[in-house]
């Protein structure tokens, strides 16, 4: 009967899917048709959406996304071919293609988005293949030019690769000495097509904050934004919970390498490790790193309000984060880092104080989830654990940080904490290998300086007295001595070499 039941579910989606297509290719046909533009269009723009469809690239919202920077810039096009006497070529099509790639951090967005608006634009002004061509390659270099874009210079730069790659086009397309000198090809190719690149660079600059807010993304932009220490979130962590903003820094570092060691969003990942634990601001104390003069809040109390008090941090900091609109993209931080993990201490508390046939409930130590649903979230939950454990060893040298960091990711890929994520058994591996470079390095030994006795102390002094005034009876005759006589100052060895320790 279920079976029967979802069978005829899926068909009526499936109708109400063929319906809706075709009433978005019959509206938009109607469109086409009232305007002059090519009939072409409806269709071409129905097998793109098609192709990311079924490419698992867009959904529903991801249309209409595409859908707006398309419409937006048809409406460029037929506005300055219509009600102005500028040149077809100030189009400013590639921005299309840099929105794009920096809302939405995918090449194959980039390429579709690209083609797609650079086809539109040709067909409504008439502008053949050629120009079709040229906008295409000019949105092409644009894009990649930006895809890791965190300045406002890159984005200039991404303008003038623009503007250079179009020029380049048009002439390559019109190889005739005699084009260059003219002022008419000059007016209407070469200068128009130059100025758009930065006309584009500009029109990016003033409204991506708008398309984020419309769009809800993080652009690199914004996360160096929140990324900033006098964010209200974080400077409040620095003033009422520094230990838990210690302990964010190191996992942000940690997450932030092992990220960029198997390309994942770094910066992403980075940011979205220092908010991860703002619940515990709520009530700081009661988390270790918090806790001054050796005190422990949860000595007094019991461990199942322990387990409420450690798992209500999650649900305060998403709260937190709500109250202080932060992107859902860095709130899936704050349940994903744990994502169903037992509290282990308290539950082993709790089972060692149960009395003789109670039975201990581990579901209730668990956190409540979901598990990390991204390479970025469940690099974090790694992080987080890796930097705990390290954190805890007597004798950090590095073959205990190795043996824990691969014990901790090993747990946690047993525990199912990983089932839901994109990440491999490669990418895991090069996340524990990093995790181990950099941890190694900051708990690297040091010298232990001797102390310094009395005793020395004076006879050390008047060796010191001594050797300075024996330095300037040295000094003294060296001055006074030829010049072939002294010494080279690169010949000198009365130093010792600095200790590679200190």
């Amino acid at each position: 009967m279920s079976a029967l039941k979802k069978s005829s579910d899926d068909i009526r989606t499936s109708i109400y899917r063929v319906g809706i297509s075709a009433l978005f290719i019959a509206g938009l046909t109607l469109f086409c048709k009232a305007l002059g533009y090519s009939l072409i269009i409806p269709l071409l723009l129905f097998l793109l959406g098609f192709h990311l469809k079924f490419s698992d690239t867009a959904d529903a919202r991801r249309f209409l996304h595409l859908g707006l920077l398309l419409v937006l810039a048809v409406f460029a096009a037929h506005t300055i071919s219509t009600y102005s006497d500028f040149s077809i070529y100030y189009v400013p099509v590639p921005a299309v293609g840099l929105l794009t790639m920096l809302l939405f951090n995918s090449r194959r967005l980039a390429f579709v988005m690209s083609f797609a608006a650079s086809t539109l634009v040709s067909l409504i002004l008439n502008g053949g293949f050629e120009m079709m061509l040229t906008f295409l390659m000019g949105s092409l270099v644009g894009a990649y030019s930006v895809r890791e874009a965190r300045t406002r210079g890159q984005l200039i730069l991404a303008g003038l690769f623009i503007a250079v790659m179009q020029v380049v086009c048009i002439l390559l397309m019109n190889p005739r000495p005699e084009l260059l000198v003219s002022k008419p090809f000059f007016d209407q190719f070469l200068l128009p097509l130059f100025l758009n690149g930065f006309i584009c660079a500009f029109i990016v600059a003033a409204t991506l904050k708008i398309f984020e807010y419309l769009f809800g993304v993080l652009t690199n932009f914004s996360l160096l934004e929140l990324s900033d220490f006098n964010q209200p979130l974080l400077k409040r962590m620095i003033m009422e919970a520094p230990g838990t903003y210690h302990h964010s820094l190191v996992v942000s570092n940690l997450a932030e390498a092992a990220a960029d060691a198997i390309g994942a969003h770094a910066l992403l990942t980075r940011v979205g490790a220092y908010y991860h634990d703002i619940g515990k601001m709520v009530k700081p104390e009661y988390f270790t790193e918090n806790q001054m003069m050796g005190s422990n809040k949860h000595d007094n109390i019991e461990p199942s309000m322990s387990r409420l008090v450690i798992l209500n941090h999650v649900k305060e900091g998403i709260e937190l984060a709500k109250k202080n609109n932060l992107n859902p993209a860095l709130i899936d931080f704050i349940p994903q880092h744990h994502g169903t993990s037992l509290i282990y201490y308290f539950y082993q508390k709790s089972v060692e104080e149960a009395a003789d046939g109670e039975v201990v409930d581990e579901d209730i130590f668990r956190y409540p989830g979901p598990k990390p649903q991204s390479r970025e979230t469940a690099i974090t939950l790694l992080a987080d654990s890796v930097e705990g454990a390290t954190r805890a060893l007597d004798d950090p040298n590095p073959s205990n940080i190795e043996m824990t960091v691969k014990k901790v990711v090993n747990n946690k890929f047993i525990d199912g904490q990983l089932d839901e994520c994109p990440l491999t058994l490669k990418e895991i591996e090069k996340i524990s290998s990093t995790f181990i470079r950099i941890l190694t390095a900051m708990y690297h030994g040091r010298v232990k300086y001797p102390e310094k006795k009395n005793g020395a102390d004076k006879t050390g002094a008047k060796k010191n007295r001594s050797a300075f005034k024996d330095g300037n009876r040295h000094n003294r005759s060296a001055e006074e001595a030829p010049a072939q006589d002294q010494q080279h100052p690169d010949e000198r060895r009365d130093d010792p070499p600095p200790s590679e320790n200190t």
